[in-house]
């Protein structure tokens, strides 16, 4: 079975999706004329203007943060480890195009989800691919595959992945058992998923900046104290991207095949452009300006934090370190402790045992909001339904923590390569409407206008979208 499980991956991103990622981010890049390098300065803009509270939903802040918190956890941590050890360092670069481009991807996913939002019986926003795959393609069975797909891969698989990691990090910082790690995180993770979304996007709020904000501090440090073997790191992630570094120094066993899969898979992974997971968390804003692309705009920045800005400071800790040895069975969350602590000492399996801890703790509550507003397009009498399957995801966090780490990473590959071949092709099929909207908002802003969506400017979007939404 693990030998059938992993033919497939490997069949799912060998063959499949580095191919159809890679095609798709170019596709909106064009189309959208470039949008996330020429309106790089209006994204920040708009993000920073965006922390006003609703009484209609959560604001867009609160949703950058909600998406950032499940992007932000052990892709960057262990998966950029995982990446460079079995891609090399050369992975790190194809991680930095994949998140160059599919900014692009995640732009149309969540204006689209925007767009095509709806309210749930509590009154708050609710939408995601799921939603604009029934109301805007008309094509509920694609939504109900999407969302299937889903909740395996957010509400359970990857929260197994994150749980895993934290026990990992934890057994080797303070010798703690994987068993008792798992049921704190239980105890936790069901405080916070049984106060619903708004609970869920305000511990992301209050946690999800600060623990950034303290990882990139450390990781700046060992940049700084090791400030002259920088040019040479950068130099090895180029060459060995393209298959150009020799033999030796570190690049034995690597190649520009690995590099580019491991890159993209973990890459995607960690900044999930184009898996339709974050337009799921873009659907609940408020946005502001009050119109759909707003949202794209914040959405776009929280790719770029993800990959470019965190997931880039671990490739740093780890490279400078000289510890990535192919063949060494030094990986995950383990090589990323082992760096640091070369680096500051003891205290650095600590402090990445903290991180991990804040960084994928927070993902398992964010994963579980988006399987639970898929869960609601299934079934929107969903009460007992809601119960049982909070209780299954728990189960999983429990499962993820005291099992191995190369069948669950497995899974969650296979699970959000699946997710993400049927997003990319709504995607697609939506193309006209996501390049309209985004045209709308410029004109305005270009004419000195704040950017207002006119559903009736747009007659098809007008008969589509819900009465009460915009």
């Amino acid at each position: 079975m693990i030998e059938l499980i992993n033919s497939f991956s490997d069949l799912l991103w060998g063959q499949i999706l580095v191919y159809l990622l890679v095609f798709a981010g170019l596709y909106f890049t064009i189309r959208l004329g470039f949008i996330q390098f020429t309106q790089f300065p209006h994204m920040i803009k708009v993000m920073f203007n965006s922390r006003q509270n609703s009484k209609d939903g959560i604001s867009s802040f609160q949703a950058f943060c909600t998406s950032l918190a499940a992007r932000v956890g052990t892709g960057n941590m262990a998966g950029v480890a995982v990446a460079l050890y079995l891609g090399g360092p050369g992975a790190i670069f194809w991680m930095w195009l994949i998140a160059l481009i599919g900014m692009a991807t995640s732009f149309a996913e969540s204006t689209l989800a925007q767009a095509y939002k709806t309210r749930d019986d509590a009154g708050n926003f609710r939408g995601g691919p799921a939603y604009y795959m029934e109301i805007g393609l008309g094509k509920r069975w694609m939504g109900v595959i999407f969302s299937l797909c889903l909740i395996l891969a957010f509400g359970l698989v990857f929260n197994a992945v994150q749980s895993n990691s934290i026990a990992a990090a934890f057994e080797v910082a303070f010798d703690l058992p994987k068993h008792y790690v798992g049921i704190a995180l239980v105890i936790g993770s069901a405080f916070i998923i049984f106060g619903g979304i708004k609970t869920i996007s305000r511990f992301a709020e209050a946690v999800v900046p600060a623990m950034a904000g303290v990882y990139l501090l450390v990781a700046l440090y060992i940049v700084a104290i090791n400030i002259t073997a920088l040019p040479d790191v950068a130099m090895l992630i180029f060459k060995s991207a393209f298959g150009l570094e020799q033999a030796g120094a570190g690049a034995i066993g690597y190649g520009i095949t690995q590099a580019m899969i491991q890159g993209i898979k973990r890459g995607l992974f960690s900044n999930e452009a184009g898996m339709g997971s974050a337009a799921n968390a873009a659907a609940t804003a408020t946005p502001n300006p009050p119109h759909p692309a707003s949202q794209g705009y914040v959405q776009m920045l929280g790719v770029f934090v993800d990959t470019i800005v965190i997931c880039t400071a671990t490739a740093a800790i780890i490279l400078l370190s000289g510890l990535l040895e192919p063949n060494s069975g030094l990986t995950g969350i383990a090589l990323t402790q082992a760096a640091l602590v070369s680096q500051v000492g003891p205290w650095g399996a600590y402090f990445i045992a903290i991180a991990i801890l804040f960084f994928a703790f927070t993902s398992i509550v964010a994963n579980y909001s988006y399987a639970e507003t898929n869960l609601m397009f299934l079934e929107h009498n969903h009460a007992k339904g809601m119960f049982i399957f909070r209780i299954m995801v728990l189960g999983m966090v429990m499962f993820g923590a005291v099992s191995e780490l190369g069948l669950i990473w497995t899974l969650a590959d296979i699970s959000m390569g699946l997710m993400a071949i049927v997003n990319i092709i709504a995607l697609f099929m939506l193309s006209g409407v996501v390049v309209w909207l985004s045209k709308d908002y410029q004109n305005q802003l270009k004419a000195g206008k704040v950017p207002t969506f006119d559903r009736k400017a747009h007659p098809k979007l007008d008969k589509e979208i819900p009465k009460d939404i915009w």
